[in-house]
């Protein structure tokens, strides 16, 4: 039997047992505690810190980061900076900031593309009427130097029609950039003449030298006749910019194993490497092309050729420099654009130089060259004086009576060149007239009906 002192030592030591116990587990508590207040506070200050970095790079991101990756959309040499912090560059802050940088760029190129279709579409219609309001005017001087036969009248309206011309090259350039067809169906036409009419439409065409190396008759197919007279303009056009005002242009026609080229050398201060390739990816016409890349005021000559090469299926190259110094541009006309021309039954222009090269068909033809004389160009059916339609073509006694001496002529005057244009359009008109009232004396007196 237990007796009470031993249960009294017995409940004393219980109850210190657990006093014990219970200290020791308070002091443990309050060790937690303060072991979780320490995590706590440096999870705050985590915390803070993870926020400042967050805004420091929402910052960077609205104040450097965005602007820069807009401008290098336009300019590519721009660089875009990265984080603030290198180890945010792989994080999922570093890849959301990223995501927002290409969202940005797809929407900002979208929304370029919408701005500049409006605006090509809106100087697509200007285009249009200053075109419509150009050949009007063109039509009416070709009718005034038709009509009129003194040198004096015909020098004036000559230079009138050469910078009517020019006004013309210009908006045609422009709407051919802007997306706009060429704007004219020509018959097939000799590849010569192509060339020198895109060198009429140009003020320094006295400059150009043309050397025709190409087998007689060569010639371009309906649809490509206007598209090389374009490209052959810029090309000059950039060529005669470029090179000082007493140097010579010089333009090469050649046959090669699948086409044509037409090679165009200035003597200018060239290209620099950057600025070439800047240039060839522009005519090579494989990227869109964008008003607001062209520059203040627009230059749109190299934009336009692109946009000719992509839907004509033509090449233009500009990766080789000039022997002369300057700039080398070749134009490749490929076999399937080229056709023949009987020069018998259509010969080329009389002021257009002659071929080098001979072939069996013209053995007897002279093969002498000298330098092109612009004439205006014909775009399309001239009336005669009953308003009926007809075709300024040479006959062959005209041709004859024009034909080219074996020594090359002096350089004319721009006057002496008019006087002559004007002279040799009487000539032609009064042997059309002739010719058209002998048929017509003919076709009575056989009782013969008008065709």
């Amino acid at each position: 039997m237990i007796e009470l002192p031993d249960l009294a030592v017995g409940g004393l030591a219980v109850g210190t047992l657990s006093a014990l116990a219970l200290g020791g587990g308070l002091l443990r508590s309050r060790r937690q505690r303060a072991v979780q207040r320490d995590e706590i506070a440096a999870l705050r200050a985590h915390l803070d810190g993870v926020v400042q970095t967050f805004a420091a790079e929402v910052e960077h991101l609205a104040a450097k980061r965005v602007p820069a990756a807009a401008r290098q959309l336009a300019h590519p040499h721009v660089a875009v900076p990265g984080p603030l912090q290198l180890r945010a560059a792989g994080s999922s802050l570093g890849v959301a900031m990223e995501n927002v940088l290409s969202q940005l760029r797809v929407e900002l190129t979208a929304q370029h593309l919408r701005v500049d279709a409006a605006a090509q579409a809106g100087m697509r219609g200007a285009t249009r009427e200053i075109q419509a309001a150009l050949y009007r005017l063109q039509d009416a001087l070709r009718g005034l130097q038709q009509q009129y036969d003194d040198p004096e009248l015909a020098q004036t309206l000559f230079e009138l029609d050469h910078e009517n011309e020019q006004s013309l090259r210009r908006a045609q350039v422009a709407a051919v950039v802007c997306g706009a067809w060429v704007g004219l169906a020509r018959e097939e036409s000799h590849l010569v003449d192509a060339v020198t009419g895109g060198q009429a439409r140009l003020a320094g065409y006295h400059r150009v030298r043309v050397h025709n190396h190409l087998e007689t008759g060569t010639a371009l197919v309906s649809h490509a006749v206007e598209p090389v007279a374009i490209i052959v303009a810029e090309l000059l056009d950039n060529a005669l910019r470029h090179s000082a005002p007493d140097t010579d242009v010089v333009v090469n026609l050649e046959n090669v194993h699948h086409g044509v080229c037409v090679t165009v050398d200035d003597a200018g201060l060239g290209m620099t490497q950057d600025e070439r390739a800047r240039a060839q990816r522009m005519v090579a016409g494989s990227e869109p092309i964008l008003l607001t890349d062209l520059g203040d005021p627009p230059r749109m000559g190299l934009a336009a050729i692109g946009q000719l090469t992509r839907q004509f299926d033509l090449t233009v190259d500009l990766s080789s420099p000039s022997p002369y110094g300057g700039v080398r541009a070749v134009l490749r006309v490929d076999s399937h654009l080229l056709t023949r021309i009987d020069p018998a039954e259509q010969p080329p222009a009389a002021s257009a130089p002659r071929p080098t090269r001979r072939t069996q068909d013209d053995e007897r033809a002279p093969s002498t060259s000298h330098d092109y004389v612009p004439e205006p160009e014909t775009h399309g059916p001239q009336p005669t004086a009953d308003g009926l339609p007809q075709r300024r073509r040479r006959t062959r006694a005209a041709a004859a009576e024009t034909a080219v001496p074996e020594e090359p002529p002096p350089a004319r005057r721009p006057e002496e060149a008019a006087a002559a244009l004007g002279a040799l359009q009487a000539a032609t008109a009064a042997a059309r007239s002739e010719s058209a009232e002998h048929d017509t004396e003919r076709d009575d007196h056989q009782g013969g009906t008008d065709r």
